[in-house]
């Protein structure tokens, strides 16, 4: 199982910042027969490990810094909830869970598509992923880190994969409708369909998409003027 480490935060409210700049996260813990916990932990070590564990994997939370030395510093744990910035997509928030081992919990865990599919590779077929993650039920110990899916079985346009097809470890249950649409193959495009799509796209006036990127340029503008606000309020 791996480990991570983390510190008991002080630093509360807008004043986070900081420790974002320090290259630190900050986080919070809560969960089974824990009281809520304020931490942070270093940027690129959690980057790491969340590249491997994802969501849906135990792992250890080494923390220091606690006041009563008679709680436990090694928790098992499973990333909960992160948040993201929106403009730069780093992370800007964790919250983890301390699990009981011996309780099924219910938690999402991402599928992967394995293979080649013959009616891609043979018809020009366009492969059609539906879904991308699903909710499983199990203990712990028993979460995958991910469900995979073999695509080899995509031989026509008329073959489909759904849920109840996708193999689950022992002790594992998938909580989504069995009869629900996985992934698929469609036939290529017609000439007739491509020209179509052309004259629709050259239809759209040049004045529409100008605002749209002045939306998004003003959208980008606001959220930075509001750091710097708030930056400045801080000094």
């Amino acid at each position: 199982m791996l480990k991570l480490k983390a510190k008991v935060r002080k630093i509360l409210g807008k004043k986070v910042k900081a420790l974002r700049k320090k290259g630190l996260i900050p986080a919070v813990l809560y969960g089974y027969k824990t009281k809520p916990l304020l931490l942070e932990v270093n940027y690129t070590d959690f980057s790491k490990i969340f590249e491997k564990v994802g969501e849906s994997t135990l792992l250890k939370l080494e923390i220091e810094g606690l006041e009563d030395e008679k709680e436990k510093k090694e928790r098992t744990v499973l990333v909960y909830d992160i948040s993201r910035d929106p403009v730069t997509d780093k992370f800007n928030h964790i919250d983890f869970y301390q699990v009981r081992m011996d309780k099924p919990i219910t938690t999402e865990v991402s599928l992967v598509f394995e293979g080649e599919a013959p009616a891609v590779k043979e018809l020009d077929g366009v492969l059609v992923k539906n879904i991308s993650h699903l909710e499983v039920k199990a203990l712990p110990a028993n979460l995958p880190h991910e469900l995979k899916v073999n695509i080899s079985s995509l031989k026509t346009f008329d073959d489909i994969i759904h849920v109840k097809d996708i193999e689950v470890p022992e002790g594992v249950e998938i909580l989504a409708n069995p009869d629900e649409v996985v992934a698929l193959v469609t036939p290529p495009r017609t000439e007739e369909e491509l020209k179509a799509l052309e004259e629709e796209v050259a239809e759209e006036k040049p004045e529409e998409v100008e605002e749209k990127e002045e939306e998004k340029v003003e959208e980008v503008s606001e959220e930075k003027e509001k750091e710097e606000k708030e930056e400045k309020e801080e000094q």
